[in-house]
């Protein structure tokens, strides 16, 4: 049985992921900062599908909480065959009267925790020659986000750098995959302020399981990326290649500053 390591597993796409391949009989290594959320989840899916389920708790932003991870995995002499790299959260609002602590602590878990994980674990496999990491970013990473800088951006972040990874690792038979959601039923919204406006009835929302399922299927077929939640979605990461960038930057401006006033 392959073992699993998912971030910001107490919820959303993380506990989808974990559901997932808990049915799939893969054992699993759930890491987030709820003791009680990440006990309950363990023990349904340890009970309901026979598995052995670890459990780390900690947080991400923390100094030094990937070097804990990767030593506890040690600890336990486990071998991580799946890496996915899901926490994260955004932060809506004009840049200059934000929070500036919260945008560090931002770059912190959405860029910095999935690098150094991901430097922990890919060596491994690449001397296995076996392995699969998957990056969890989102459609907002294909182009400037006014409103939502930083996570926009750190989003991009995570796009280039994943698909440059797929192309380094295929020769080692290592598998890396960045998955790209829209709009997704969890508590992003409500954790990043996002007015609800924004969230109308015209933008399919993606269920957590429909993300999961799109990026497994992805990932066994050796692709690169993945952009889930239909047609629209995939029309929207495509808008910078149709209309200059200054354009397309301004309309998004107008389009989520209406919704602050």
């Amino acid at each position: 049985m392959s073992t699993a390591l998912i971030t910001g597993a107490s919820g959303g796409i993380g506990k989808a992921f974990a559901q997932e391949l808990a049915a799939r009989k893969t054992n699993l290594v759930l890491v987030a900062r709820s003791t009680e959320k990440l006990n309950q989840l363990a023990k349904q899916l340890q009970e309901q599908y026979s598995i052995q389920v670890e459990v780390i708790v900690k947080d991400l932003t923390e100094a030094n909480a990937t070097d804990a991870i990767f030593d506890a995995i040690k600890d336990k002499k486990l071998t991580i065959d799946l890496l996915i790299n899901n926490a994260g959260f955004g932060d809506y609002g004009d840049f200059a009267e934000g929070d500036g602590e919260r945008q560090i602590k931002m770059l912190q878990l959405n860029i910095l925790a999935l690098v150094d994980l991901t430097h922990k674990f890919l060596p491994l496999m690449r001397q296995r020659r076996a392995g699969s990491i998957i990056n969890v970013a989102s459609i907002a990473g294909f182009q400037p986000m006014p409103y939502l800088s930083v996570y926009a951006a750190s989003k991009a972040f995570v796009l280039s750098f994943s698909q440059a990874l797929w192309a380094e690792n295929r020769e080692y038979g290592v598998r890396i995959l960045v998955a790209c959601p829209g709009p997704t039923e969890t508590d992003f919204f409500t954790e990043a302020k996002f007015p609800l406006s924004l969230t109308g009835a015209k933008n399919k929302i993606s269920t957590p399981e429909e993300v999961v399922r799109d990026a497994l299927q992805a990932l066994e077929k050796g692709d690169s990326t993945v952009v889930s939640g239909g047609l629209g979605n995939k029309i929207i990461v495509n808008m910078h290649r149709f209309l200059p960038r200054e354009s397309l930057v301004n309309i998004l401006a107008k389009q989520f500053k209406s919704s602050t006033n």
